[in-house]
């Protein structure tokens, strides 16, 4: 195959990791922001609504995270090979979160142990939103250490555990009643602040500290963009908190998921045409054409299978979760 082809390939599979990582960012962030914020619930018939919440889709949410890191090592093994040498120990951290939260849902239904295991639910989730967080303030500093790049770190994990626990504020606000209804209002609008904040922040500092990303920004047409996607970004973030304030139930999550999908397409524009920025390019990561087609074949019959299921599930659970006498009035 020639090298446009190529070309197209390589930009076909950055984008459909691009949509695999939104779909688990989504997905999985709902339920990764339920397990954050039950740390913050004393009584256990609150922590059992919340888990009830996302007990029949938790484990199908995760399941993009497996495809994605699949696809990343089939389509881009250089950058596998170069994010996974910088990336080790925030992976396993990951990792070890998952399964944490994983047996925690098991077992917090033993009688003696219950209120243990949810604390590790909680922990879980925590640790696994901080590690999320810590590889996208590597990548976004294209790896270079440093102290500024520290600080990109520690503002995208606390960006990134605000931003799961809007949605999953916003997921307990269209999934639960009375006082625990109440109280995901309260710090769905919190968490909103706080995801923005810590956006708005990274986006000043990229721009007087990053040189690979005010290159990139700087380069034409690109910042139109930008700047329109900021927009829609703002636009989100007022209907979050007009729907809090009107008292909506669908409308805050479905605010969360624009704002967040807005920022990961402002991420993947800021990105290309690299992959690791100012050092791997998308083209030059990726596989051999074949290897890019074949795959492309098997994802195209996996692909419709694994959204259609999801929203099977999603519509088979729909409704409240209404505890006993309402968990927490």
């Amino acid at each position: 195959m020639d090298s446009s082809t190529h070309s197209l390939l390589a930009y076909t599979w950055f984008g459909l990791l691009g949509l695999m990582l939104v779909f688990y960012v989504v997905t999985d962030g709902f339920d990764l922001g339920v397990g954050i914020l039950s740390l913050l619930r004393t009584r256990r018939e609150d922590r059992d609504v919340m888990v009830e919440s996302i007990g029949h889709v938790w484990d199908a949410n995760e399941t993009w995270l497996v495809v994605l890191g699949g696809g990343l090592f089939g389509a881009f093994p250089l950058a596998y090979a170069q994010l996974m040498q910088d990336l080790y120990l925030p992976i396993m951290a990951l990792i070890a979160g998952l399964i944490m939260r994983g047996a925690a849902i098991e077992f917090r239904h033993s009688v003696d142990h219950g209120p243990l295991w949810d604390k590790v639910f909680g922990i879980g989730s925590l640790v696994a939103a901080l590690a999320q967080g810590v590889v996208l303030g590597k990548i976004i500093t294209g790896l270079v250490p440093g102290e500024m790049s520290q600080g990109f770190i520690v503002v995208a994990a606390i960006g990134v555990v605000a931003g799961y626990a809007l949605l999953g504020a916003t997921y307990l606000v269209k999934k639960t009643v009375g006082m625990i209804e109440q109280w995901s209002r309260r710090l769905a609008l919190l968490s909103a602040m706080l995801t923005v904040a810590a956006a708005l922040l990274l986006t000043i500092a990229t721009w007087f500290f990053s040189d690979v990303g005010l290159d990139r920004w700087t380069q034409p047409g690109v910042m139109h963009v930008l700047i329109a996607l900021g927009l829609a970004a703002a636009l989100a973030f007022a209907f979050i908190v007009a729907s809090l304030y009107m008292g909506a139930s669908r409308g805050p999550f479905r605010g969360a998921v624009t704002l967040f999908i807005v920022s990961f397409v402002g991420l993947a524009v800021s990105l290309f045409p690299d992959f690791v920025p100012g050092k791997l390019g998308i083209v030059q990561a990726a596989s051999d054409s074949h290897t890019l087609a074949f795959m492309l074949a098997g994802i195209g019959l996996i692909f419709p299978v694994m959204i259609g299921y999801n929203l099977y599930q999603y519509y088979i659970f729909r409704g409240k979760v209404i505890g006993e006498a309402h968990a927490g009035e």
